[in-house]
């Protein structure tokens, strides 16, 4: 009997035992038979392998188009950040470890920064702020703490309102003088 001819990837796959002659012979009938019909009947025999593996690339390029995505915003997150370090590096205000403590709140717990008692005002004025980087606080002027947050508003810890030295006009305590010592 007169062997079929084989591809030489069928032949490969004969060599090295992955296939035998068997399902080599029953992969051409096949083969054929849709062929035949195809041209007889002009009816398209739908083969689910092919569809099968259609359906696998495009799951894959999907999952790759959304690594990518994630990729990508995890890159400009770095940036972000990167980009907050160094404007907080350049405009930081010197704290000083023997200056006037000045309290606030960071996640539901007081924290404390040493600084001078002008420094001290102009946070409380609103004339500067508070910004965690790197696990420590530092302090940047009100505009440095504006541009941050509107980059990212996660790093900014205190930034009071510009407030005024006058008192409103309908305050009710407006005739008490506030003692000058008075830390909270």
């Amino acid at each position: 009997m007169k062997k079929p001819q084989l591809n030489p990837l069928q032949a490969q796959l004969l060599k090295s035992g992955l296939a035998n002659d068997a399902k080599a012979r029953e992969v051409k009938a096949e083969k054929r038979k849709q062929d035949k019909l195809k041209r007889n009947n002009g009816v398209e025999i739908v083969d689910e392998i092919k569809l099968s593996a259609e359906q696998q690339r495009q799951q894959q390029i999907e999952r790759d188009r959304e690594l990518n995505r994630q990729r990508k915003m995890a890159e400009e997150q770095k940036a972000l950040a990167a980009q907050i370090r160094q404007i907080v590096e350049m405009n930081r205000i010197a704290q000083q470890a023997d200056g006037v403590a000045y309290n606030f709140t960071d996640d539901g717990k007081v924290k404390s920064v040493y600084v001078s008692d002008k420094v001290r005002t102009a946070l409380v004025n609103g004339r500067a702020g508070i910004v965690r980087a790197d696990n420590r606080y530092e302090i940047v002027p009100a505009e440095v703490a504006r541009k941050i947050q509107t980059r990212d508003a996660g790093p900014i810890v205190v930034l009071n309102q510009a407030t005024q030295d006058l008192p409103a006009e309908d305050d009710p305590y407006a005739a008490y003088q506030i003692p000058d010592d008075l830390l909270w």
